[in-house]
């Protein structure tokens, strides 16, 4: 359905909004300009980006080494986050990276920043929306900075991308007569033949990262239960090959060493609201407030969408909040936000760009720190906005 037939709002009409519609009238133009950008940009961060290539990753590589070796996973010595070494991931994600270890650190690296540009580009081509929509978001990730730096550093965005992706696209699929994200508010109709997809790629995303198991919450909230015993049983798969792996205290080293360094304001180049806040001059108790409020507001948000909104803003809005409640917020996390602006955009919210062009590769450096926050935020209001229009014109066919 396209945004023009779906009757989708166009709010705005002048500045990026209007250059990303012109792009998306010229769709050879576009794919152009397109794979151009996807190429020349991240190509030329990877190029100089020396001895910090895959920063993240070989502390994965490094944990999986340690595994190998019949040491802990976890090295329990650090007391922040962001050092370089640090494994913070939790004992489900160590059978992925297991096998890269028995690899030199260097190919290891080079073969990992090379899956995580296929899913990421795997994910922007599988998202349900319109060619034009997806060649315009692949520009977007092209000279994103959070997409861009998360496969610098070989941090796990691209593939989170990928499977939150999936999940949407069950949602769609799952609904009889093409009816994208489900007419009725709350969205608890429609067929379950896709609800283990559903459930395994919430399942994948919260042994990678813990957060995005929000999703299967959401699932089990808006009573897709294939979704949730799909869920479970990928996750108790996972744990008992994690167990296996690293051993029974492998689970005591993630509980201390997340516990010990996870400081959602005092932890530096941080960028939740609490952390804005200290920044801005504000104190510790005030931070700490500031953050607690931030996150009580994004699960009430979620709690009304789950309510109120159809089925595919309402997962949005989740896939959203799996970031803005976790303890930290890196910059990098803000390349999960491509997924929710492809449905804007393809709903006819043209203004949905600012999302990706606030965090450009090309303002790094001028950009405040609460631009991070203030696009995850203005990511809410979107969608909200969207999906109050979409179910306000479903209860009129009712």
């Amino acid at each position: 359905m396209s945004a023009t037939s779906a009757g989708a709002r166009v709010p705005v009409v002048g500045g990026p909004g209007a250059a990303a519609l012109r792009l998306m009238r010229s769709p050879a133009l576009l794919r152009v300009v397109a794979v151009l950008a996807a190429v020349v940009i991240p190509g030329a961060v990877l190029l100089v980006a020396g001895d910090t290539l895959g920063y993240d990753f070989r502390a994965y590589h490094a944990a999986a080494l340690r595994v190998l070796g019949g040491a802990p996973a976890y090295d329990l010595s650090y007391v922040v986050a962001g050092p370089y070494g640090l494994f913070l991931y939790p004992p489900t994600f160590l059978p992925f990276v297991l096998p890269f270890a028995l690899l030199d650190v260097t190919a290891a690296t080079w073969l990992w920043t090379a899956l995580l540009a296929g899913a990421t580009v795997f994910g922007i081509a599988r998202m349900p929306v319109r060619a034009q929509t997806r060649w315009l978001v692949l520009l977007l990730a092209a000279q994103s900075w959070p997409a861009v730096y998360a496969l610098k550093l070989g941090q796990v965005g691209g593939f989170l991308v990928l499977l939150f992706v999936e999940g949407w696209r069950a949602i769609e699929e799952s609904h009889p007569g093409g009816d994208p994200g489900g007419d009725r508010v709350g969205g608890r109709v429609g067929k379950t033949g896709r609800g283990a997809v559903l459930g395994i790629t919430g399942a994948l995303g919260a042994a990678i990262k813990l957060q995005p198991g929000l999703v299967l919450v959401w699932a089990l909230v808006t009573r897709r239960f294939t979704a949730v015993i799909a869920g479970a049983a990928t996750l108790a798969v996972l744990a008992l090959l994690a167990t296996l792996i690293g051993g029974p205290t492998v689970w005591t080293g993630f509980v201390t060493i997340i516990t010990r360094v996870t400081d959602a304001v005092g932890t530096p180049h941080n960028f939740t609201p609490g952390a804005v806040a200290l920044g801005l001059g504000a104190t510790h108790d005030a931070a700490t407030l500031v953050q607690t409020g931030s996150m009580a507001l994004v699960l009430a948000v979620v709690g009304w969408s789950v309510l109120r909104l159809p089925a595919t803003p309402s997962y949005l809005v989740a896939v959203v909040a799996t970031q803005l409640l976790s303890p930290v917020l890196w910059d990098h996390y803000a390349i999960v936000l491509l997924v929710p602006v492809a449905w804007l955009l393809d709903r006819g919210w043209r203004w949905a760009v600012v999302v990706p062009l606030a965090t450009s590769v090309f303002v790094i450096g001028l950009l405040p720190p609460i631009t991070y926050p203030a696009v995850f935020a203005l990511t809410l209001v979107l969608l909200v906005a969207e999906g109050r229009r979409k179910s306000a014109s479903a209860l009129g066919r009712y």
